[in-house]
């Protein structure tokens, strides 16, 4: 079983303008492809899990989703020769869809568990890395340590979230800080 790291999409590996549907629209953030490489080389397999309720909205298509999926591989390869392994996301919204079909949006762990029985994860040594609470939550909810990026949040939002009992394992203030504490922290585990 091998570790993974969990990661958001819109606003975590990319910029988010909104309803990304236009490949020719991202824009990664710094650090990311190599960032995505250091990790696969300590051995993660890199796992995107995101909401694109967009396309429960009638805002964009599945296939848009796909073709700003692969663009975002396509500068991780092109930049690093690393590789984002597989792609999750919950098409739905409360206000558009059932709530049955809504069982696999974040917070919600179903696509963690999904990728993981998929990709032979080993849970107990995974991260999971997003920009917005939902993302620290769905973590928790998988019982995996949690990083939370805080370029768009801000500080008396976190604050007031953690006053709640809830939990992150590191706020992070960018990507490369997030991938170095994963890192550190996977290193001291199995060392």
């Amino acid at each position: 079983m091998t570790p993974a790291v969990f990661f958001d999409r819109d606003g975590t590996l990319n910029f988010d303008p909104g309803y990304l549907g236009d490949p020719e629209k991202v824009k990664l953030y710094d650090y990311v492809p190599e960032g995505i490489k250091a990790l696969q080389l300590k051995g993660f397999k890199i796992i995107v899990i995101s909401n694109q309720s967009g396309i429960a909205r009638g805002l964009i298509t599945k296939k848009n989703v796909e073709s700003v999926n692969s663009r975002i591989n396509e500068i991780i390869q092109n930049e690093s020769s690393a590789n984002i392994d597989a792609f999750y996301y919950c098409e739905h919204h409360p206000d558009f869809s059932t709530k049955d079909e809504c069982n696999c949006r974040k917070p919600s762990p179903e696509l963690i568990y999904k990728a993981a029985v998929e990709h032979k994860i080993n849970l107990q040594k995974s991260y999971f890395v997003g920009d917005k609470f939902s993302d620290a939550e769905c973590g928790n909810n998988a019982n995996l340590k949690t990083v939370l990026i805080k370029h768009s949040i801000e500080n008396d939002e976190i604050k007031l979230w953690l006053n709640k009992n809830n939990s992150v394992n590191f706020m992070a203030e960018n990507f490369q800080k997030a991938v170095e504490f994963i890192l550190n922290d996977f290193t001291e585990e199995i060392g």
